[in-house]
């Protein structure tokens, strides 16, 4: 039977960092139900009083983004009284940075989401991903930092929107059989060009789910394993004649097939070119 624990997050912005870092820990840790309370723009000490009283009520681990000397000193105090844990998410990372850097830290909060340039960046790679989704805008093709290619439910969208958050601009065109693909495509010089797919029996099963979801009739080549199996291999095939790497997503998350193409970019900036053929992808 799971183990039942309060886990308390207090941040002096809006708690995505270290909501991120919960996230990233607890998934090692099976058989643990967490009550996760959130504390965020905890900036005065009214504020970090409540916070304390939350904590009081449900005693359980604090962990905690606060830059502000005053407050933290606050929070760790009620922390100590109350006998819990209280874990200082940023601050070996902070204090790493400022003997390297020999510079102190401002201690303002929040100043990740200030309006600079790499967020106007980022906003101008979703809008560039939502303009070139699916084979669209192919004319502005050579815009582009990645091109994703790749059958249908190949998770090349949500790769798309995922790189564009990292500021990539990213397209993607889908293979569908039958269809030639745009012949902007073949003209390229700047974007590094990767195809995704994935394993013929998962494809199927997600494009059941698909049509069941918008209520389609499912006897159709698109669902059929051996026409699935030839696409894929049609896809691979077309992937090598052009030497275009290529990476199976069949059990690999968004994140960690981005993660991959990020790698690869770099490369492809430095003027390596990536080998043609399916990409090695550790775990």
């Amino acid at each position: 039977m799971p183990r039942s624990f309060h886990v308390h997050l207090v941040s002096d912005a809006t708690g995505e960092t270290i909501n991120s870092v919960m996230r990233a820990c607890l998934v090692q840790f099976e058989d643990t139900d967490v009550t996760e309370h959130s504390w965020s723009l905890v900036r005065t000490p009214g504020q970090m009083d409540r916070a304390l009283a939350g904590i009081k009520q449900n005693p359980g681990l604090v962990l905690y983004t606060i830059v502000n000397d005053r407050l933290r000193e606050q929070l760790v105090a009620g922390c100590r009284t109350l006998q819990v844990p209280v874990v200082p998410v940023l601050e070996p990372v902070m204090n790493a940075m400022a003997a390297h850097f020999g510079q102190k830290a401002r201690g303002q909060s929040g100043r990740q989401h200030e309006l600079d340039a790499e967020y106007f960046d980022r906003i101008e790679a979703m809008n560039f991903a939502l303009a070139h989704d699916d084979g669209q805008s192919s004319r502005s093709y050579n815009e582009a930092d990645v091109i994703l290619v790749g059958v249908s439910r190949s998770s090349k969208t949500p790769t798309c929107i995922y790189l564009a958050n990292r500021g990539i601009k990213c397209a993607n065109v889908p293979i569908v059989p039958n269809c030639p693909l745009p012949p902007e495509l073949f003209l390229v010089k700047k974007p590094l060009i990767v195809g995704l797919t994935k394993d013929a029996s998962h494809l199927v099963q997600i494009r059941r789910n698909r049509l069941q979801m918008i209520a389609r009739d499912e006897d159709t080549d698109y669902v059929e394993l051996s026409v699935v199996r030839e696409e894929v291999a049609t896809a691979r095939r077309l992937c090598t004649e052009h030497g275009w790497p290529v990476i199976d997503v069949t059990r690999r998350s968004i994140e960690e097939t981005a993660a991959t193409i990020l790698q690869m970019l770099q490369n492809h900036r430095d003027g390596n070119t990536p080998p043609a053929g399916e990409v090695a992808v550790s775990k």
